[in-house]
């Protein structure tokens, strides 16, 4: 088992992502898990993400605040305790339209190794 103290997680820059500061909660580190890394996002008003997609299929979970979120066309928000699964290679847009910040946990496979 290992703990990872919130007051312990680095700050990580997403790309792409405007008005946010991500947090690293557990991956990318030794005894951290083995196929996925978890992330904590906090977006500002008007703050997102994209348009853009990655090949890795990623789950957020809000936390706080109201997530308007564009795939495919479709426009839907999302509040909190909703999770969203994006899949791999879907093109997505994120943006906080409130005047709230937005917290969400990010859950993402690692990238794949060359």
């Amino acid at each position: 088992m290992q703990i990872k103290r919130f007051s312990d997680a680095k700050p990580y820059e997403a790309p792409n992502h405007f008005d946010c500061r991500s947090l690293r909660l557990a991956g990318f580190e030794d005894g951290g898990p083995e196929n996925f890394w978890v992330g904590c996002s906090h977006f500002l008003p008007g703050g997102g993400a994209g348009p853009d997609s990655s090949p890795m299929e990623k789950v957020y979970v809000i936390l706080s605040g109201e997530l308007t979120i564009r795939v495919g066309g479709v426009e839907q928000k999302a509040g909190p305790m909703d999770s969203v699964t994006i899949p791999g290679g879907e093109v997505r847009e994120i943006v906080n339209q409130g005047n709230d910040i937005v917290t969400m946990i990010v859950a993402m496979p690692y990238p794949a190794k060359p």
